[in-house]
């Protein structure tokens, strides 16, 4: 099967926008091999403003899916807040990420810029929580995703219970492909993946009617979620504070 792809540093940089060419959003990317197809947020043909993507070389999937003591052992911290300075620098109008683990980096990468900076999906949940009784989250660890990412992306305390977290199979083609950094993926067995994690979702809590995609790389699948639970799904390309500085410099 031929998809769009963007497997590596070299052929993202060739469709970057120059400094100041236009309003862009900044994208902060893991240095990954892995098939990034529509809906990736990876892939530029994903976002519906202008994009440049940022490499943080070195940073591999296994790096940043941790806890924070993973996080700081790894000391990822200080690469990506200099990357979003760069892009606040240069222009950028907004600033996330390609992994929503990131959460845990949110107020260090907010303080490296003025403009919105929103590491994560995750920060979707406080206002999803707001209107409704409990929320689902379909991520690509379910064993690694915990209540200091759903604190540090607003859940309040008391509202942790109702944050419904389901991950997909870890032996499946999405989680290895993806967390072992491959430069192969078969579409149709990582779609079957994250399908599935979703109807198990449902199974465990029938009255859930929103799920939010903690992975970025799994948007391209959220169609098949919606068709298969009834759920409605969320991802960053949802987070209205991402795109408000493009409709105020309209």
């Amino acid at each position: 099967m031929t998809v769009p792809v963007m497997q590596s540093p070299t052929e993202i940089s060739q469709r970057l926008l120059t400094p100041g060419q236009a309003p862009f959003m900044g994208v902060v990317m893991l240095d990954t091999r892995f098939p990034r197809p529509v809906g990736d947020l990876g892939n530029l043909a994903t976002w519906p403003v202008p994009v440049n993507i940022r490499v943080v070389r070195g940073i591999w999937p296994d790096k940043v899916v941790q806890s924070a003591a993973g996080l700081n052992a790894g000391r990822v911290g200080l690469a990506f807040a200099a990357i979003v300075r760069s892009l606040a620098r240069e222009g950028a109008q907004a600033v996330t990420t390609t992994c929503g683990f990131l959460v845990l980096l949110q107020k260090e990468l907010q303080a490296a810029a003025k403009v919105p900076v929103i590491t994560s999906s995750l920060m979707l949940l406080p206002k999803l929580l707001a209107a409704q009784p409990r929320v689902g989250v379909l991520t690509i660890s379910a064993t690694r995703l915990g209540k200091e990412h759903l604190r540090a992306a607003g859940v309040p305390r008391e509202r942790l219970g109702d944050v419904v977290v389901q991950g997909v199979d870890p032996k499946g083609e999405f989680a290895t492909r993806i967390l072992g950094n491959q430069p192969e993926l078969d579409l149709a067995l990582a779609r079957a993946d994250v399908v599935a994690a979703a109807v198990a979702l449902k199974a465990r809590e029938p009255t859930l009617t929103d799920v939010v995609l903690e992975c970025t790389n799994m948007p391209p699948y959220r169609a098949d979620v919606e068709a298969a639970t009834g759920l409605k799904t969320w991802c960053l390309l949802d987070d209205e504070r991402l795109f408000r500085p493009f409709r105020s410099a309209a």
